[in-house]
């Protein structure tokens, strides 16, 4: 069913009743809305829902694995919590209105409410994760999981450690995390905030223009550089000649190592404390890297800036093929545009003209925390993976098998075979069977009928996912036994096995652990694309 409808508001009653033998007045219109999501939202429900808690399962395992305790803040904070922390993306923040005497907003992200909850209660190391929705009034491009609500999983590290440690911790969880859903196919493009400033700073930028230029830098992903080169001098007020020594810097991308190469031969840089402070640093990462045997993943990619301001050392961010936008983006999104304008629409989507962007990202952020507790700071590191990106890659993938699963996690339907004078559908002896199976933590159902065919048991059945079967004979029950029978097979495939009563949870759980290959069930082999 569309979640787009036409309802009707209630009318409010009449305050004065017509007079007699008169008649009332009718609206000339009855008062309508369009019953929908709000833009760039959307309900999840049915299979949708099973590939987004198999995402949320997969790294919820693997945060735990690194040591993570998890946390929730409020889906709101004091505005001022949240003012001038992300550079230009500031304008996507929804704002509340005043309650109560509080300026609030919605969270942009989790990594700000994380700072604040480390400053609120004095927290000198934590490992945390924290999967929750975040808002941004941004342009919506629904199919590519581009939304204005919307969950990221992040992973952040707060504590005084030795040099790159966490960081390369924290990488590698990275790559885990997208292995894990089964996406092998993209690279961590990485960089440090120290280097890039560096860089600025030995172009000739002066201090105030940095996070402007790295803001303009941070488009190279979507457009040319003749573009993000205009945007530095004609918008940003750059000469000419800064902008293109910039340009030779921003070009360079390959193994940590051959890039490092690159920057430690330039005379530019070699005087630069920032710069050289930031090639120190990535030297000691690119050993991590290699421990952690994830270096094939990684390119060093001097272009990459991230737009937040609250960044100061390694930055990094996923990309897939799926992430850059298409080739002739601007044609489309004229076209996009004009379409939504003679349709009279102002809910035009981006979908046609812009990528998936990148499927995580993050870095280091050390000064965040002192914002908040006087100065007093606290290195952290973290990464984030957006949920709704990563879906729409993963859908597209098992869109095919997808189709064969159901979207109840039922394992065992309970029946009953029987007919004749006597019969009286085993109703009570169901219920009583499928509350031992719930009791044991095994998924089941039955049909809630006295009398049920055979054939609609095994209709509901199918309907339900379920993957084996428990039949009460009306012969066979009152001896104290019962047949297990694998479902999907067809319907006289096998008469089934029959056991004890007594031994029914135990056989059950084998019959499942059976039908599951390698101890996988059948959604974590197909989120997992095995």
């Amino acid at each position: 069913m569309s979640t787009e409808a036409v309802a009707q508001t209630p009318k409010a009653p009449k305050a004065n009743p017509p007079k007699e033998g008169g008649k009332s007045k009718k609206s000339k219109k009855s008062d309508q809305f369009l019953l929908k999501t709000p833009k760039g939202t959307k309900d999840w429900a049915d299979k949708d829902m099973i590939i987004r808690e198999g995402i949320f399962s997969s790294l919820t395992q693997l945060f735990k694995k690194h040591g993570g305790v998890t946390i929730d803040t409020p889906v709101f904070e004091l505005r001022e919590i949240l003012t001038g922390k992300y550079g230009e993306d500031s304008k996507l923040i929804y704002n509340l209105e005043d309650q109560g005497g509080e300026l609030t907003s919605l969270r942009y992200d989790l990594t700000v409410p994380f700072a604040r909850f480390v400053a609120c209660n004095s927290i000198s190391s934590i490992k945390r994760y924290h999967i929750a929705k975040v808002y941004r009034r941004d342009q919506p491009a629904m199919t590519k999981g581009r939304m204005r609500e919307f969950y990221q999983c992040d992973f952040d590290i707060a504590g005084n450690y030795d040099t790159m440690v966490p960081d390369s911790e924290v990488l590698n969880i990275l790559c885990d995390g997208l292995t894990n859903l089964g996406i092998n196919d993209f690279k961590i493009k990485l960089n440090h905030r120290k280097i890039l400033d560096g860089i600025f700073q030995a172009c000739g930028v002066k201090e105030e223009d940095v996070r402007k230029i790295s803001s303009a830098v941070d488009k190279l992903d979507k457009s040319p550089w003749e573009v993000v080169k205009k945007e530095m001098v004609v918008e940003k007020g750059q000469p000419e000649e800064v902008a293109d020594k910039i340009g030779e810097f921003v070009k360079l991308n390959g193994s940590i190592r051959e890039v490092l190469e690159q920057l430690k031969s330039s005379e530019a840089l070699s005087t630069n404390e920032s710069a050289q402070k930031g090639i120190e640093e990535m030297a000691i990462l690119a050993d991590y890297v290699d421990a952690f045997e994830i270096n094939k993943f990684i390119s060093f990619d001097l272009s990459l800036a991230r737009g937040l301001d609250y960044y100061t050392g390694l930055i990094y961010e996923a990309v897939t093929a799926a992430s850059a936008p298409p080739k002739n983006a601007s044609e489309l999104k004229e076209k996009a545009t004009k379409d939504a304008k003679d349709a009279k629409k102002d809910d035009e989507d981006a979908s046609e003209y812009v990528g998936v962007g990148s499927i995580a990202a993050g870095g280091r952020y050390d000064n965040l925390v002192g914002m908040f507790s006087n100065g007093k700071s606290i290195p952290c590191v973290g990464i984030s993976f957006g949920v709704e990106r990563l879906f729409s890659i993963i859908k597209a993938r098992v869109a095919k098998q997808l189709d064969a699963i159901s979207s109840t996690q039922t394992q065992v339907y309970i029946m009953a075979f029987g007919g004749g004078e006597g019969w009286n559908g085993f109703l009570k002896e169901r219920m009583s069977v499928t509350n031992q199976l719930w009791k044991a933590g095994i998924n089941s159902e039955f049909l809630y009928k006295n009398k049920a065919n055979i054939r609609k048991q095994f209709d509901a059945a199918e309907k339900s996912g379920a993957r084996v079967a428990v039949i009460l004979g009306k012969e066979e029950f009152p001896k104290g036994e019962v047949r297990i029978k694998t479902l999907g097979q067809g319907n006289d495939s096998d008469e089934g096995e029959l056991v004890k009563t007594d031994d029914l949870i135990q056989a059950v759980q084998q019959k499942l652990a059976d039908l599951d290959k390698d101890g996988l069930d059948q959604i974590t082999r197909l989120i997992k694309a095995i």
